[in-house]
């Protein structure tokens, strides 16, 4: 049996200008093996990957061993927005490949196209842009590219951040193309915040600090606390609960709200108080806060801070109200990647930065900026660094900055924590904990039930585009969210803790 690895790395090392990105490393992914990597934003995951796919250059001494190809899907999915999904899946291969110079009939591409997305348990409509398809299904679509047409078993697969906006039943089957891939005897790289997943999913773990391999451990070997561990070098400290605020004023007031796929809804959210909504693909849960900031269409209904009326399809009109909105999709809609950190992060509210013939202060702009970056632990603290240099999780905390910065009344997060790691994800929770303490209404929409859990006081489960149960108190679990979000009756789905705050 030929026991040579499928990918080995030795010394690796990259250098930016006064940061050292990777120190040293050296791994290698078996035949059939999973192999996770996990860590800090920072701590190196990313410029491995990028030397792997060519995208940077090591330094020099290290050394990659490769008996296969090496696919990738990124982060950024490497998607063409304005390419339908057909486009994008035969970028790089063509099917019915051998015609020649013959175009294959479109009726096939089509077919094939539906088929692999299907594989996934997706509904989409192969024939638009991927624009305008949700990230979700971005994900799948990347995913389904990637793994297309792969027979050759001394492949490795790289996976680097593949279920970031992924719900359950999609992460389930995505992790059964994987294992079915590691069967034929290709090898796996996977890259995860997911702690969870990671146990689920990995044959062995390995973990970066500092661009430094700090744990390397098999299945049976490592938990939850012992990866937290690994990635933090200590345990990490939940945000601390917070009393309901059921006598407090009501700040956020929707009566009646409704898009394309949300059906008319109430919901009334109390100064203090935090909301989660939870749903899977398709109900709705996506486009709420969407819609309620002005990003999304709303076809019907009142939207009302503070007892101002916002108009709809307005973000500037929210944003006056006291309104932020953190979007699951950081990139497209959350930042302007090629401005740098301190831009971005003031960039709501830039009246204090003023002086008294209206200049902006750069110095002040940068000190306010480097404030805001060391609460959110925002590596590296380089306010002058362009965003899109950043790490997807860093750049994450950079939008969160943004709007914590301006002292909202109502805080919108979809994905808050979509791609930080377990460190940064505790500070995000405490930061988003300590904006209700200050008073503000807070809606967080999130596909793990985990965080819903952790955070809120009350949430409301999405189906099909309606409320179909609120969940609160005791009765709050991620098991009752689970069964609710996939609708299957439970034996403790009744309707205590359930009503909505509509006083």
């Amino acid at each position: 049996m030929d026991e040579r690895p499928l990918l080995e790395v030795r010394d690796l090392s990259k250098t930016f200008p006064g940061v050292r990105a990777l120190d040293r490393v050296s791994l290698s992914v078996a035949r059939g093996e999973i192999l996770a990597v996990v860590g800090q934003n920072g701590s190196g995951k990313s410029t491995l990957v990028k030397i792997l796919a060519g995208v940077y250059e090591a330094d020099p001494g290290g050394e990659i061993r490769a008996e296969g190809e090496l696919h990738f899907i990124h982060q950024d999915l490497g998607l063409v927005p304005m390419l339908s999904t057909i486009e994008n899946l035969d970028i790089g291969r063509r099917v019915g490949a051998g015609r020649g110079l013959l175009p294959a009939p479109v009726r096939e591409e089509r077919r094939h196209a539906e088929e692999l997305i299907a594989r996934f348990g997706a509904d989409v409509d192969v024939t638009v842009p991927v624009a305008q398809l949700t990230p979700a299904e971005r994900a799948i679509v990347a995913i389904a590219r990637a793994l297309d047409g792969w027979s050759h078993p001394h492949n490795v697969l790289v996976l680097d951040e593949p279920t970031a906006s992924l719900h359950g039943d999609e992460v389930d089957k995505l992790f059964a193309a994987v294992r079915r891939v590691a069967e034929r005897g290709a090898g796996v790289i996977f890259i995860s915040h997911r702690l969870d997943e990671v146990i689920d999913l990995a044959d062995r773990v390995i973990a970066l600090r500092d661009g430094r391999i700090v744990a390397d451990a098999r299945r049976g070997e490592f938990d939850h606390d012992a990866l937290v561990r690994m990635i933090a070098g200590r345990d990490v400290e939940v945000a601390a609960a917070r009393p309901p605020s059921a006598t407090a004023d009501v700040v956020l007031d929707v009566r009646g709200v409704h898009g394309v796929r949300v059906a008319p809804l109430d919901l009334r959210i109390r100064a203090g108080e935090v909301v989660g909504v939870a749903g899977i693909l398709g109900s709705g849960r996506e486009d709420l806060a969407s819609i309620l900031f002005g990003a999304a269409p709303r076809e019907g209904g009142e939207v009302r801070v503070d007892g101002t009326l916002l108009p709809a399809s307005d973000p500037a009109a929210a944003i006056a109200a006291g309104m932020g909105f953190i979007p699951a999709d950081r990139r497209r809609q959350g930042a302007v990647m090629p401005m740098s950190a301190r831009e971005n992060i003031t960039l709501p509210l830039l009246s204090p930065l003023r002086g008294r013939l209206g200049a902006l202060g750069v110095r002040a702009e940068r000190e306010d900026a480097t404030r805001w970056m060391s609460a959110v632990e925002l590596v590296p603290r380089e306010p002058e660094q362009r965003l899109d240099l950043f790490s997807g999780g860093n750049q994450q905390k950079a939008v969160i900055a943004k709007w914590l910065r301006t002292t909202p009344r109502v805080l919108l997060l979809d994905e808050p924590t979509q791609g930080v790691d377990v460190g940064a994800k505790a500070g995000i929770h405490r930061l988003v904990a300590d904006a209700a303490r200050d008073g503000a209404a807070v809606l967080v929409s999130s596909s793990e039930t985990k965080e819903l859990v952790a955070l809120c006081d009350r949430v409301l489960v999405m189906r099909d585009g309606e409320v179909a149960a609120e969940i609160a108190g005791a009765a709050l679990t991620e098991a009752r969210l689970v069964r609710e979000c996939l609708g299957v009756a439970g034996e403790d789905a009744g309707t205590e803790g359930g009503a909505r705050d509509d006083r």
